[in-house]
C-alpha cells in the first residue's frame, strides 16, 4: 500500500562535532533540538523525528544518524529535513552541493536551513555554493588550529591518545595524568609473565578466556567508561590481536609516546602510521606497570619469534639463537619423517642458500647440556661472588667510556644551544630582508645554511641521547640481572621463562675438527653484563680467597 504524504517524517537533524564545541552553547544538541522544535511547531509540521549525530566532524557523512536518515529517504519515507544551519548538514561543498542539487531533488525532499533563511520549497540562492565553500573552509581552518594545539600540547609530553590504556585510568585530581587502575594492571601483568614463559599471543588469549577474564572492551564499559564498542554479550574471548597490542604498548613502562599516527586530512579522517623514529617520546611521565628490563625482554621476542615447526614442536630458545658469522637466525628442526633423527638447529642463511654461509648444525640437547651448564656456573659464581662480580662488571666501563659521557653530554648541552641560536639569527636575517639590509639571494644562502645546520644538529642530538642513556642503563640493567639471578637458588632444567630473563642472545659457532675430535663453541650474553667468563673454576678460586684470609689472619 503506498504511504500516504501526511505520514512521511519530517526529520529534524542536529550534529556537533568536537571543534563546534569551542564555540559555545550555541551549536550545543539541547539548543539545536530547542531551535528545530520551536521552528517545526510553529510552522505545522507534523510526525517529527530527531537524528542526532553528537560528536561528528561535517566533513564526513558516514555519521551513524546521518545515514539512517539518508536510508529513511531513499525508501520515501522522509518529506522534509529540517537543520539549525546550513553547517549542520555538512562542510564539505561537493556533497553538500549534491545533496541540495541531486540528491533532494531526485527524493522530492524539502530542506530547510532556519538560521541562513534556506527553504528549497522556494528556490535556492545562486550564492549557497560560496557558502559552501565558506563552511568547508572553516573546517579546514579549524583543523589547522587544532593540529597546532595538539603538537605543541604532544611536544611538551601531555599524551595525545584519546583513550587511556587499558591498566590505567586518569587522575581524579588532574585528568591529563594517568594512574594505575590496580584490576586491569593485573591483567597486564599476567600477560608479560605468560610470555615471558614461552607462550605466545594466540596461546595467552586462549589461557585468558578460558580463565573468564574481561577483554579491555568488556571491562570499561563494566566501569562506566565510554568506548565505541557495543558488545552484544560479555562471552570474555580474547583474541591474539588485543594480547599483541597491549605488549607492544612502550607506556607500560611508564613512558607517554606521542605522534604515532596522523589523519589524512581535514576531509579523510583516516589514520596514517607515522614511522617510529618520528615518534616523541617522554620518559618517566607515570607510574610504571611493567619495569623496562621486562618490556626489553617481551620486545626482543616479538621481534624474533618463530612460528611451530611441522611436528608442533617450539624451540625454548626462540628468538635468542643466532649464527655468530652472518648473525642470522638458527632455524630450529623438529623432523617429523625421520623419528630417529634429532631436534636441532641451523642457520637460516644456509638453509635459504648453502653458499652464503654454513650450516652451524647443533642438537637441541647438546646445546641444552652447553647452556644450563653455563647457568648454573653464574648461578653458583653470584651466590658465592656476588662483591666480586659487581665489581668486575663496573670495572667494564673504563675511564675512557667514562670520559666519553661526559663529552657526549657536554656536546649535547652545545647542539641544544646553538639551535637556539640558529633560531634568533634566521629571525634577525629574516628582519634585515624585509628592511633592504641584506639581498633576498643572501636571504636564501644563509636560510639554507642556518636549516642545513640545524637540521644536522637535530640527527646529532638524537644520536647522542641515545648513547648517553645506554650507557647509563649498564648500571640498572646490572642491578636487574643480580636480582633475576637471586630468585633460582638452584637450576636443574631450563625453562622459556628463565631463559627470556637472564639471556639475551646465544651465538652459535661452526663446529670444529681438533686432534680428531668435534669441538662447537657457544657464546652466551647475559641480559645487561654481556659475556660471563671464568678466569678460574669456582673451587680454584674459593681455595684463593680461603688463603687470602688465611694470611690476613695470621698477619
Amino acid at each position: 500500500m503506498k504511504q500516504l504524504e501526511s505520514d512521511k517524517i519530517t526529520a529534524l537533524y542536529c550534529r556537533l562535532s568536537r571543534d563546534d564545541e569551542l564555540s559555545g552553547e550555541s551549536n550545543s544538541i539541547k539548543n539545536q533540538k530547542l531551535i528545530l522544535s520551536k521552528y517545526a511547531e510553529d510552522n505545522k509540521f507534523q510526525n517529527i523525528k530527531f537524528f542526532v549525530d553528537d560528536g561528528y566532524s561535517g566533513t564526513t557523512f558516514t555519521r551513524p544518524a546521518f545515514m539512517e536518515m539518508m536510508e529513511l529517504a531513499e525508501s520515501g519515507q522522509i518529506e522534509t529535513i529540517i537543520v539549525k544551519d546550513h553547517s549542520r548538514l555538512g562542510r564539505n561543498r561537493l556533497v553538500v552541493g549534491q545533496l541540495l542539487e541531486e540528491d533532494f531533488v531526485r527524493l522530492n525532499i524539502r530542506y530547510i536551513a532556519i538560521m541562513d533563511n534556506i527553504d528549497s520549497s522556494k528556490g535556492l540562492n545562486d550564492f549557497l555554493p560560496i557558502q559552501d565553500w565558506f563552511n568547508e573552509m572553516h573546517s579546514k581552518n579549524t583543523s589547522q588550529k587544532v593540529r597546532a594545539v595538539l603538537k605543541s600540547k604532544g611536544k611538551s609530553g601531555i599524551s595525545l591518545a584519546n583513550n587511556v590504556p587499558y591498566g590505567y585510568k586518569k587522575d581524579e585530581n588532574d585528568k591529563t595524568k594517568w594512574v594505575i587502575d590496580e584490576p586491569s594492571a593485573e591483567v597486564v601483568k599476567e600477560i608479560y609473565n605468560l610470555f615471558i614463559q614461552g607462550h605466545g599471543t594466540f596461546e595467552i588469549s586462549r589461557i585468558l578466556t578460558e580463565r573468564n577474564i574481561m577483554t579491555p572492551a568488556e571491562y570499561f564499559i563494566s566501569i562506566g567508561r565510554k568506548f565505541p564498542s557495543k558488545l552484544q554479550e560479555f562471552n570474555h574471548q580474547w583474541n591474539a590481536t588485543t594480547v599483541a597490542s597491549i605488549l607492544d604498548r612502550q607506556e607500560y613502562i611508564g613512558d607517554t609516546v606521542n605522534f604515532k599516527y596522523t589523519i589524512r586530512s581535514y576531509k579523510d579522517k583516516t589514520k596514517v602510521p607515522i614511522p617510529k623514529e618520528d615518534w616523541q617520546i617522554f620518559k618517566n611521565t607515570h607510574e610504571p606497570i611493567i619495569d623496562e628490563y621486562t618490556w626489553n625482554i617481551a620486545q626482543q621476542l616479538r621481534n624474533n619469534r618463530k612460528k611451530p615447526t611441522r611436528s608442533g614442536k617450539k624451540s625454548i630458545f626462540s628468538g635468542l639463537l643466532f649464527c655468530n658469522d652472518c648473525g642470522k637466525k638458527m632455524y630450529f628442526q623438529s623432523p617429523v619423517i625421520d623419528l630417529k633423527a634429532k631436534d636441532h638447529y641451523r642457520c637460516s642463511s644456509y638453509k635459504n642458500n648453502t653458499s652464503l654461509c654454513t650450516s652451524h648444525w647443533i642438537t637441541d640437547e647438546v646445546l641444552q647440556v652447553l647452556v644450563l651448564e653455563n647457568i648454573q656456573k653464574v648461578v653458583s659464581y653470584m651466590k658465592n661472588f656476588e662483591d666480586l662480580f659487581i665489581k668486575e662488571q663496573l670495572q667494564k666501563s673504563s675511564q675512557d667510556e667514562l670520559k666519553q659521557i661526559s663529552k657526549n653530554k657536554k656536546e649535547l648541552e652545545q647542539a641544544k644551544k646553538r639551535i637556539i641560536e640558529i633560531d634568533n639569527l634566521f629571525m634577525h636575517i629574516y628582519e634585515d630582508n624585509i628592511s633592504g639590509k641584506i639581498s633576498d639571494e643572501r636571504f636564501r644562502n644563509l636560510s639554507f645554511n642556518y636549516d642545513k645546520e640545524q637540521k644536522e644538529l637535530k640527527t646529532k642530538i638524537e644520536q647522542l641521547s641515545k648513547e648517553i642513556n645506554n650507557t647509563e642503563k649498564k648500571t640498572t640493567d646490572l642491578t636487574q640481572f643480580i636480582s633475576n639471578v637471586k630468585k633460582y637458588t638452584e637450576i636443574t632444567e631450563l625453562t622459556p621463562e628463565i631463559l627470556n630473563e637472564l639471556i639475551e642472545k646465544i651465538l652459535v659457532h661452526q663446529a670444529e675438527k681438533v686432534n680428531g675430535k668435534k669441538v662447537q663453541e657457544i657464546d652466551i650474553y647475559y641480559r645487561g653484563v654481556g659475556i660471563i667468563s671464568f678466569p678460574v673454576s669456582l673451587e680454584d678460586m674459593t681455595m684463593v680467597i680461603e688463603k687470602m684470609i688465611n694470611k690476613r689472619i695470621s698477619a
